[in-house]
């Protein structure tokens, strides 16, 4: 994923929810000044892999054996604790600090690479955390155009850039366990972000010509966004 074909998607959300790209810019200023340039060797093979990105919604618990069965799991926020009582590994943690920082510091200090995302309203978490992490084992990410250490492979939320990651890594398949879109107990910001990774998840999918099982029943009822930013 270049920028160039992510920055009108993102632009457009940006509008939708009502962010503020500075604020983007400073946090992502911030992680660059504390990560180091990430050796992509760290990561566990995943060209060719079938990819397991396991979010933490109510089905993960019914889907462990999905993520058990994938030759790599990438989890995202509090999906990896969960995984990790349940004894499944995990290989790729993606997260912005918002719930479990604790969980992605121990991680990053067994060796398991942290995909450590900026965001406008997570600066103080950036501060706060990321110089407790194996500084080795992080990989800084943001949702603007990337600076120095910071990389953008696209996404938005821990979710569906792990999807992101996956696919610039070169995933043969991807599959999502725990991913629940029509979640009831989420805010009602949450909802408008999961309605943007459906989105995202199913411009992949026609990117990548695969079709995800977690947008079955849902595909023709999504609008995708195109390289402009609106709907394909």
């Amino acid at each position: 994923m270049n920028f160039e074909s992510w920055e009108p998607i993102y632009e457009a959300i940006l509008s939708d929810l009502g962010f503020d790209r500075r604020s983007d810019e400073r946090a992502r200023d911030e992680l660059a000044e504390l990560a180091e340039s990430f050796d992509e060797r760290r990561l566990v093979p995943i060209e060719g892999a079938t990819v397991a990105v396991a979010g933490a919604g109510p089905s993960l618990d019914a889907e462990l054996e999905v993520a058990a069965d994938a030759d790599v799991v990438i989890a995202a926020s509090t999906a990896a604790d969960r995984l990790l009582e349940a004894g499944v590994a995990v290989d790729v943690m993606t997260t912005d600090l918002d719930k479990n920082p604790g969980t992605a510091r121990t991680l990053s200090h067994r060796g398991v690479p942290v995909a450590a995302h900026a965001h406008g309203d997570n600066r103080p978490a950036i501060r706060e955390w990321v110089p407790r992490f194996d500084p080795e084992n992080v990989l800084a990410t943001t949702q603007a155009a990337p600076v120095g250490p910071v990389r953008n492979f696209g996404g938005f939320t821990d979710g569906d850039r792990g999807a992101f990651l996956a696919d610039h890594l070169g995933a043969a398949r991807l599959a999502f366990p725990g991913w629940d879109f029509d979640d009831p107990s989420v805010t009602p910001t949450k909802r408008r972000k999961l309605e943007w990774a459906e989105r995202l998840l199913r411009w992949l999918e026609i990117r990548r010509g695969e079709r995800f099982a977690v947008l079955d029943g849902r595909r023709e009822a999504i609008d995708p966004p195109d390289s402009a930013g609106g709907p394909s």
